[in-house]
């Protein structure tokens, strides 16, 4: 089994340092079941290659005590040949460093978004038709599957459960290694060791940030589980612990205080509208609210009759259920009510029932995803998506200073990771309508200060004509 992880970030051989391998040598690493050699079969400036080999000792493996039951029975199978379990273990052995996000001579490239490729060959995927997309491509990445013939010389013998994967997508380095150390095996559905209790930590560990709001969350933790009842419930138990942290008592006090804030000035309402009249010049029929929240752009909307679908989105299950009750879905004429749809999801994985729809509001959301993420949010929301319209609206922080017992460098909401300058939203707003497509103009929101500009910023993105 192959893996190969490339990268044209300049100078490329910095992957050298990345994965704490010297590209002029060759590497090798003892493991339980074989050993993994590595090497770098390109190693220039503008583009890096590395490349693990698994070389799995099959007599060794039958014969091993205490191995799981089921593929290594016999001496003959496809453990030694088939990307598995094996390649998870070989990645957390002989990339430890790298998989753990560390770097001791390039610790800042370690925690940089880098373009990133990865082709595992041969890949055992058993399941649905489409399994490999299902499982990466709600993570940000460009899937391309290959698959193999049982025989090329007799194509009526039909595929085989085999494919080549190849990903690609802007990432940092742990990320991608992460992703393949969980995937693979939920791929081929046959771990080579026992599944006990302290897979579920590793699990969770390992998932966290990502796995919690994966659509296909339920069936990567059955496989990975190896469906073993007990252990699925704990881990999916733990996972819905993570994903409602977000969700409870600390962030509503932390919007609660946003809101006396902003009081004032009323600023929140100033927002709902401000949109609402941007996607309705706009001629925008079927729009998304990406976080929406508890529904008060939704309610906006829901006004105006020119928007014939309405979709709101959130991570929080219990914002969907609040937006819901606000609403008053279940009391409104079956025809209102069927405008609107609530979805559970999140705008850092690609998710196909939120394509092609005309326009997409992000109205305070930008602020609430770490920087590190917005890689991904990008990749989504611009080209995965792909709206005719986007309307992003985030705090200035400038104008912070003008709030009344606000302390300097104090940020609005507590669950904020960051708060930027018009000048910062400009330069992340130009350079994300420059590399998707779309031409961008900007306007503010709320009463402008003649030095500190509007306490709310707005960007709206409008895809330039092919």
């Amino acid at each position: 089994m192959l893996l190969t992880i490339a990268t044209t970030h300049r100078p490329a051989t910095d992957l050298g340092y990345l994965l704490h391998k010297n590209p002029a040598r060759c590497h090798e690493k003892p493991l339980p079941f074989g050993r993994a050699v590595m090497c770098f079969p390109e190693a220039e400036e503008d583009r890096c290659r590395f490349a693990l080999a698994v070389d799995v000792d099959a007599i060794g493996l039958v014969r091993k005590p205490g191995r799981a039951p089921g593929l290594h029975d016999h001496y003959v199978n496809d453990r030694p040949y088939a990307a598995s379990s094996f390649l998870s273990v070989a990645i957390a052995r002989s990339l430890n460093t790298a998989f753990a996000g560390r770097s001791k001579h390039r610790p800042d490239l370690a925690q940089a978004a880098l373009p990133l490729e990865a082709t595992v060959v041969p890949l055992a995927a058993r399941g649905s038709e489409g399994i490999a997309q299902r499982l990466f491509e709600p993570l940000g990445y460009r899937v391309t599957v290959t698959n193999h013939p049982l025989d090329p010389a007799l194509p009526d013998w039909g595929e085989s459960p085999y494919i080549t994967l190849h990903l690609e997508g802007t990432l940092r380095l742990k990320e991608l290694l992460t992703h393949l150390y969980v995937l693979v095996p939920v791929l081929d559905n046959a771990k080579h060791y026992y599944v006990a209790g302290d897979e579920v930590e590793t699990l969770v560990a390992k998932g966290e940030g990502w796995l919690e709001a994966h659509p296909e969350r339920d069936f990567i933790v059955k496989r990975s589980l190896k469906r073993r009842e007990s252990l699925v419930r704990e881990a999916l138990a733990r996972l819905s612990e993570t994903d409602a942290e977000t969700e409870a008592g600390e962030p509503q006090a932390q919007d609660a205080r946003e809101q006396d804030l902003e009081k004032p000035i009323r600023l929140n309402d100033q927002r709902m509208a401000r949109v609402a009249e941007v996607l309705a010049a706009a001629g925008a029929k079927r729009v998304i609210d990406f976080g929406c929240g508890q529904g008060r752009l939704l309610r906006e909307l829901m006004r105006n009759r020119q928007f014939e679908e309405i979709v709101g989105v959130d991570t929080s299950i219990v914002a969907l259920e609040r937006a819901e009750q606000r609403l008053k879905l279940d009391r409104l004429p079956q025809r209102q009510a069927a405008r609107m749809k609530l979805l559970h999801g999140a705008l850092t994985y690609r998710d196909r029932r939120l394509e092609g729809y005309d326009a997409v509001a992000l109205v305070e959301v930008i602020e609430h995803v770490d920087l590190d993420r917005h890689n991904a949010l990008e990749r989504v929301v611009f080209g995965g998506m792909a709206p005719g319209l986007v309307v992003v609206t985030t705090p200035n922080r400038e104008y912070n200073a003008l709030f009344e017992g606000m302390a300097p460098g104090a940020l609005r909401h507590g669950d904020h990771r960051f708060e930027w300058t018009r000048q910062e939203y400009k330069d992340w707003a130009e350079g994300v309508a420059g590399r998707f497509g779309y031409e961008v103009r900007f306007d503010g929101i709320g009463e402008t200060h003649s030095e500190l500009g509007a306490p709310t910023q707005l960007a709206v993105f409008e895809r330039s004509a092919p």
